[in-house]
């Protein structure tokens, strides 16, 4: 064989330099071609060492009656990694893509396969496709033949699929160019016309898969029947791997609202129901496997305010009926699903009341109690963060709480997970809010409150520092009692209100100086160290000479310096900073309450200096 093939090369390269040798050449290519099939990488290496790529580029003339042949040895030896970087320097990409212009079936189908290969993994051989217009040809002959059936016509257009995808993988410049020469509605057509052709539908899937990572390939994919076609497909799948592949395409692409839309219309959701019925008590790894990706799916439909209003319909629909099931469930991942699916249900307040009327707090609060001890952190966050979305509606609250939601939350309350924290803190929170009871009821709850001080100090996760000072805030506020504020002051909590006064956001400044206010109103003489020691005066005075403050931070914060003034050495510290100064141009500001305020806290600054 090995005597066989450098005779042939050299007679290769004897033959390429002389005209009319056109059957020796033929003899060969098919020598080489064998080689190449008996073992690719010697042959390639002797390919590369003898020089023979050079003189490939003639033999790929559209004229020459082995072109073809070419074509097939050049895409065979560019199945080796290390000679795709030589066929580029070799020149053999221009004339190859010139191919591109002819007709013949076979021509075609051996030049997408050698472009195909040089592309793979490859940034020379994309580069030299790209600068030889490679791409754009390709697409045009998807184009073109896309609604021919033939089984041949099949094989060139999966070749043409492959070779498109091999170009632009994990290349978000060279997807973003197919995207713009139409690329994303011919796939889709070829889904549609060719379902019956497995290797040329697996093809256009990892195409999706690629494309639909990028945000701009979404209007496109929006503006096809992708997905009826995926659906329709969907369906016919009895293989977990074949399942997989359409999985990975529905993902990303569901991202988009209104393709979450067309997916629901398009029955999508009522083949995930089927697919979780069928393997949720399989013990197959493909089972667990499919279950979750499928309820995960179905939950990812919901974000969208259409697609889950259409589903949720009214209350009354199958849907969310069947969701609602799996809450009780004994599978921890559909648990995990129907939590969530009921908190992106909970999205505007009809869906609240009419959920929490028809009992799904009970459920919620059964399966909170089965993971208190079972811990699964996940299914503990799920659950919670759809009882603070159903705990946003006024009309909830006070059913939530006769419902004891508050006792079962307060039972994580050791939980070392910030995102349980987070969610316990945010359910809270949502409560109490105008619920003078419960507010004096979880305010004077001291373990509460000492874990409260705690989380305040977690710097390590902003989000559960700001809900704790938030709901510390809210039980003094809300309650608006002396016992909360007591409990307050002696957990630590006041220094913390103090230093939230200083948050970036305003809405969390605003809360922490109407409850300061209120700790100044009910108790000042308990507040009085902690007041000091935190800089209260320091931090009142620079919120009013701070002019990026908003209105009703200056109002709140002048309504503090008079609250404390009734405490001797607050008073002190406030003749000590100019507050004269600062609150007399106050009362030319354009907001009439800050200015009738500015008038009233001068006179009192006045009196009392």
């Amino acid at each position: 064989m090995a005597d066989n093939l450098c005779e042939a090369l050299k007679q290769l390269k004897l033959a390429s330099s002389s005209s009319g040798a056109g059957e020796s050449v033929e003899g060969c290519l098919d020598c080489l071609l064998k080689a190449l099939a008996h073992n690719s990488v010697e042959t390639s290496e002797k390919i590369q060492e003898m020089g023979v790529l050079p003189l490939l580029p003639p033999l790929l003339e559209p004229t020459c009656p082995c072109a073809p042949k070419v074509a097939n040895v050049i895409a065979e030896v560019a199945k080796n990694e290390f000679m795709r970087g030589p066929c580029v320097d070799a020149g053999l990409v221009p004339p190859l893509v010139e191919l591109l212009h002819c007709k013949d079936q076979e021509v075609l189908l051996q030049t997408g396969r050698a472009l195909g290969n040089i592309c793979y993994d490859s940034h020379e051989g994309r580069n030299a496709v790209d600068l030889a217009g490679g791409a754009k040809l390709v697409a045009e002959h998807l184009q073109s033949l896309s609604q021919n059936t033939e089984p041949a016509n099949g094989k060139l257009l999966t070749v043409f699929c492959g070779m498109l995808m091999n170009y632009s993988n994990d290349n978000d410049s060279l997807q973003a160019q197919l995207i713009n020469m139409g690329v994303i509605p011919t796939l889709v057509k070829l889904l549609g016309i060719h379902s019956q052709n497995t290797a040329l539908t697996e093809m256009c899937l990892i195409a999706f898969g690629n494309l639909a990572e990028l945000e701009s390939s979404k209007e496109q994919f929006a503006a096809t029947n992708i997905a009826q076609e995926l659906v329709k497909l969907f369906r016919k799948q009895a293989e977990h791997e074949k399942k997989e592949m359409i999985f990975e395409v529905l993902a990303p692409l569901a991202e988009n609202d209104v393709i979450k839309l067309q997916l629901v219309e398009a029955g999508l959701v009522e083949f995930l129901l089927e697919l979780v019925d069928q393997a949720v008590d399989g013990e197959r790894e493909e089972d667990v496997a499919e279950l979750k990706t499928a309820s995960d799916l179905m939950v990812l439909l919901l974000l969208g305010d259409e697609s889950m209003q259409k589903l949720f319909e009214g209350g009354k629909g199958s849907v969310f009926q069947r969701v609602l099931s799996w809450v009780p469930s004994h599978n921890h991942q559909l648990q995990l699903a129907g939590a969530l699916a009921v908190a992106n249900f909970a999205r505007n307040d009809g869906n609240c009341i009419h959920m929490v009327d028809t009992g799904i707090v009970q459920r919620l609060l059964e399966l909170l109690e089965r993971h208190v001890e079972e811990g699964n952190v996940t299914v503990q966050h799920a659950a919670l963060s759809a009882l603070r979305n159903l705990a946003i509606p006024v009309v909830n609250k006070s059913k939530m709480l006769a419902a004891g939601v508050a006792d079962v939350v307060l039972k994580f309350l050791p939980s070392e997970m910030p995102p349980v924290q987070f969610k316990l803190l945010g359910t809270l929170r949502m409560l109490v809010d105008t619920q003078v009871d419960a507010a004096e009821q979880l305010g004077t709850n001291a373990k509460l409150v000492e874990r409260l001080v705690e989380w305040c100090q977690a710097k390590d996760h902003a989000g559960v520092m700001g809900e704790s000072n938030r709901l510390l805030s809210a039980l003094i506020r809300h309650s608006k009692s002396k016992d909360v504020v007591r409990t307050v002051i002696q957990g630590g909590g006041v220094k913390h209100l103090v230093t939230m006064a200083t948050s970036e956001h305003m809405i969390m400044q605003n809360e922490a100086l109407v409850a300061l206010g209120l700790i100044a109103a009910l108790d000042l003489g308990s507040a009085e160290k902690d007041f000091m020691s935190a800089g209260l005066v320091q931090v009142l005075h620079k919120l009013l000479s701070d002019e990026k403050s908003a209105p009703e931070i200056k109002y709140n914060s002048m309504i503090l310096v008079c609250a404390v003034m009734g405490s001797e050495p607050l008073h002190k510290e406030v003749q000590g900073l100019a507050f004269l100064d600062v609150v007399s141009q106050l009362r030319t500001h354009e907001n009439k309450t800050v200015s009738h305020q500015a008038s009233l806290t001068e006179q009192r600054l006045t009196v009392q200096s």
